[in-house]
C-alpha cells in the first residue's frame, strides 16, 4: 500500500492503477457477504464508507488511490496476518482501512454514510446498520 507521501505524486489514471491493482468490485462484493461473522460489522461498514467515496465525482485522485489500496488489501486472500486465525486475523486489514479512512475522511458525508448503511442492510437484512456509527 502506498504511504501518503507517494499519494501526493499522483497525476494520471495510469498512476491510480498501480494502487488498485488487487482492488475488483466484486471481488469487494465477495469478501463482504464472506467475511460478516470474522470481520465484524464495523470493519465492514468502513470497507464501504470507502468504496462509496471513491464513487464520488469529486473525489481527488489521491483519495481514490488511498482507497483502492485499502480496499484491495482488504480484498486480497493472502496478509500479513491470516484471516482465518480468530480475533487478530483482520487487524493488517483494519490498519489498512483506518489509514483511508483518515486521508478520505472529508469526503464522507451524510450520503456516504447512508450509502454504507443501506447496502448493508440490502446484504444482511434491513435493521443490520441500526447500530453503527
Amino acid at each position: 500500500m502506498a504511504n501518503v507521501n507517494d499519494l501526493d505524486e499522483l497525476k494520471s489514471a495510469e498512476d491510480l492503477d498501480r494502487y488498485r491493482g488487487n482492488y475488483s468490485e466484486s471481488g469487494l462484493w465477495d469478501k463482504v457477504t464472506g467475511c460478516v461473522k470474522s470481520a465484524g460489522l464495523t470493519l465492514i461498514y468502513e470497507a464501504l464508507l470507502l468504496y462509496y467515496v471513491a464513487q464520488k465525482p469529486n473525489c481527488p485522485m489521491r483519495v481514490r488511490a488511498a482507497v483502492y489500496g485499502a480496499l484491495g488489501m482488504f480484498i486480497l486472500p493472502f496478509d500479513l496476518i491470516p484471516d482465518m486465525i480468530p480475533v487478530i486475523g483482520y487487524t493488517d486489514d483494519a490498519a489498512g482501512l483506518m489509514f483511508a479512512l483518515g486521508v478520505a475522511h472529508m469526503f464522507i458525508d451524510d450520503e456516504v454514510r447512508a450509502l454504507a448503511r443501506n447496502r448493508i442492510d440490502e446484504i444482511f437484512g434491513y435493521g443490520t446498520s441500526d447500530n453503527l456509527d
